[in-house]
């Protein structure tokens, strides 16, 4: 299939994400992903690299893409050659991430808040695992909590997403990742015990040591984890395995917090991407890493577009390392998805009144067009997740086998057809 014929493909996938309406869960299986041709479905992917943009739906990208690139521009992220579209619902119309994170890892359908189980509380192995038992080195970032509900959803076995502190026991004792790179400091060391990060600062009071498996930074360095705080220990760290905790939770802050929404991580999310790529790539079999940009999402809740476009922006950039690495090894797979779509986001022109009223959906805005002087504003719905279909999109190794409409569950599969661990 030449370029401009998969570009075509891509850009059909992307718009009928808006027309595509929500289906019945019982429906779920007649849904099925396109035929899938070509050099790259065949050709197996030796490197995966993930990426999560939590919350950002269709309307989300269009924010971000026309706020940094303007009319005519695009993003790294939809500069892509394949794209499709992906239904979220968990065993309930709505997702949370956990449920959403948990299809994508392991390809099963599960409740809200599960980790890593199917429906019946089973443990299902995840894509990380199945990559770390092929030989790969394996790697988990996030600008959340890296114990939080997608990062676990990978490398983690819990009823309940809450279990922070057995998440990160199991990253050790079990899936053994061997790059771990966020927030939730807190989860790791057991009340009284002061890490790196202050417990109870002025930002937040509540945030403090809270963790129940003991000491778990140290234990991780008894295992030959190097283990960081901040952005020059980032840089400076060797080895082959890394352990990054740089806040006591999420790596921003939120208005609930008190300071209002503040998106400011005191390392950015492509510094940690491609501080993982650099580690993880010292395997000569290559490496599976999960990316998860998680102010979108959170912003998204709080209906702040500002800081969400701050966020997606910072998202945009860790894919343009990612891809530049890629085009240096194409034996590499790069995707771009979401677990599930918050806020019922609408991209609207300017207009002198609010249509929507105030409250939770009161516009947004207005924004800036890059390079011109035109404006948008953004409308919300609401403060939750949405049912709304997301877009995904893909290049490199395997890149063909995601075009199409399908299940989250249909990723699980196909990541491991791209790297030639299921037929």
């Amino acid at each position: 299939m030449g370029k401009k014929n998969r570009m075509m493909k891509a850009a059909i996938a992307l718009s009928a994400v808006a027309a595509l309406g929500v289906y019945g869960i019982a429906d779920a299986k007649a849904y099925k992903p396109s035929k899938h041709t070509g050099h790259a479905a065949s050709a197996k992917a030796k490197n995966v690299i993930l990426f999560v943009g939590d919350g950002m739906g269709a309307a989300q990208r269009d924010a971000i893409r026309l706020a940094s690139t303007g009319l005519s521009g695009d993003l790294e992220m939809n500069k892509m050659p394949y794209a499709g579209v992906v239904h979220t619902s968990s065993t309930s119309v709505v997702t949370d991430s956990a449920a959403a994170a948990t299809a994508m890892a392991s390809g099963v359908k599960t409740n809200n808040g599960a980790i890593g189980v199917d429906a019946n509380k089973v443990s299902k192995k995840t894509v990380l695992e199945e990559a770390k038992q092929a030989g790969k080195s394996t790697g988990l970032v996030t600008t959340s909590q890296i114990t939080d509900a997608t990062p676990a959803a990978f490398g983690a076995h819990v009823k309940n997403r809450s279990e922070q502190s057995k998440i990160a026991k199991q990253y050790l004792e079990n899936s053994k990742v061997d790059v771990l790179l966020g927030g939730g400091e807190d989860y790791w060391y057991p009340q009284g015990s002061q890490g790196a990060y202050e417990d109870h600062p002025a930002k937040d009071p509540s945030e403090a040591s809270k963790g129940t498996e003991g000491n778990l930074v140290g234990k991780a360095k008894r295992l030959g984890y190097q283990y960081v705080t901040n952005a020059s220990g980032l840089k400076k760290a060797g080895g082959n395995k890394l352990l990054g905790l740089f806040a006591n939770e999420e790596m921003f802050e939120q208005r609930e917090e008190g300071h209002g929404d503040q998106y400011d991580p005191v390392v950015s999310l492509p510094q940690m991407t491609e501080k993982a790529i650099s580690t993880l790539s010292k395997n000569k079999k290559g490496f599976f890493l999960m990316v998860e940009e998680e102010a979108i999402d959170e912003m998204a809740h709080e209906n702040n577009a500002s800081q969400l476009i701050k966020a997606g922006r910072q998202l945009d950039n860790a894919v343009k390392a990612a891809k530049d690495y890629a085009k240096k090894h194409p034996d590499t797979l790069v995707l771009v998805l979401a677990d599930h779509d918050c806020g019922g986001m609408t991209v609207e022109n300017v207009e002198h009144s609010d249509e929507s009223g105030d409250g939770i959906s009161k516009e947004d805005g207005p924004f800036q067009v890059a390079g011109s002087s035109a404006q948008f504003v953004v409308d919300w719905t609401t403060s939750g997740h949405t049912a709304a279909d997301i877009p995904l999109t893909a290049t490199g190794s395997g890149a063909s086998l995601f075009e199409g409409t399908y299940e989250n569950t249909y990723i699980h599969d196909a990541l491991l057809r791209a790297m030639g661990l299921k037929k």
